[in-house]
């Protein structure tokens, strides 16, 4: 296992261009007494290097993207550049009609305090058509509210499905729960998605926590000079297409998070990880979180 010389994350190919590590931001904002915490995380993240950040209108109704405009905000009154910057939203099934996408995206850019996202998501499947939520973005990407549009919680026959409809190739990139222990996309999902270059986002990368613990990973990881969720997320990044999106309000954790980057990892390091965490043999169902 070798460090990259370079101290910021490679960007996926094709037209996304994001960075291959990004900050997610579930569960921020949910409670006043924890802003100011959650604010300071954002800000230091900003200041080690974190450039691509994933929120949603969901995530603390607002509260979450508020916190985030509020980072970014004073982030770019100093030297920072827009276009430095990499901004995921979600939009709610239930808010994806053609002009419910509309009304949402403008609430989310207000409290992000931006003028466009780089991403807009459909946060998962409802009951609005998907055509009408692609109009909707289409109609986003035509007054510049928006650079690219995608989905997320999306398996295999859900991509094809919208890929058949008007302007349904413009699907940028599918966010799905993805980690060592949750690899079924590994067998499909993340096959067909490479064949297009449509980036996999992967959230909950480190099991929110969990794979941090894990005995085995703690052992290799030992050995190999990294942390477990070190491992854990360079794993996932060596998957061409990749984008893990970990979260933390910790600043030894955000560190350490985003040293994983410059992790390449070795042929016999790699292969055992995967005797950790054996690869897919057979279609499984799509994790969701």
């Amino acid at each position: 296992m070798a460090a990259s010389p370079s101290l910021n994350p490679p960007l996926l190919p094709g037209p996304l261009a994001a960075p291959v590590l990004g900050l997610g931001t579930w569960r921020m904002g949910e409670d006043r007494h924890t802003r100011a915490a959650e604010l300071a995380a954002l800000r230091l993240a900003l200041d080690i290097g974190w450039r691509a950040f994933d929120t949603a209108e969901m995530y603390g109704e607002g509260g979450a993207e508020s916190l985030l405009g509020e980072a970014l905000a004073a982030a770019l009154r100093g030297p920072l550049r827009r276009d430095e910057l990499f901004v995921v939203s979600k939009v709610y099934p239930h808010h994806a009609s053609a002009a419910g996408v509309a009304a949402a995206c403008e609430r989310s850019l207000k409290r992000l305090r931006l003028d466009c996202l780089d991403l807009y998501l459909l946060h998962w499947r409802g009951a609005v058509p998907l055509a009408a939520t692609v109009e909707g973005f289409e109609r986003l990407r035509t007054r510049g509210l928006i650079r690219h549009w995608g989905v997320s919680n999306f398996d295999v026959g859900g991509l094809q499905e919208l890929a058949a409809l008007p302007h349904g190739m413009q699907c940028a990139a599918n966010q799905v729960w993805y980690s060592l222990t949750r690899r079924g996309v590994e067998f499909d999902l993340l096959p067909w998605q490479q064949a297009r270059q449509m980036p996999l986002m992967a959230y909950s990368p480190i099991d929110q926590g969990a794979l941090a613990r894990h005995a085995g990973l703690k052992r290799l990881a030992a050995e190999a000079g990294a942390t477990p969720a070190q491992l854990a997320l360079a794993r996932l990044m060596a998957e061409p297409g990749v984008m893990v999106i970990p979260k933390s309000s910790d600043p030894a954790r955000l560190r350490e998070n985003w040293a994983a980057a410059a992790i390449t990892l070795d042929e016999p390091t790699r292969q055992r990880i995967d005797a950790l965490f054996p690869p897919p043999r057979r279609k499984q169902p799509l994790a969701i979180g």
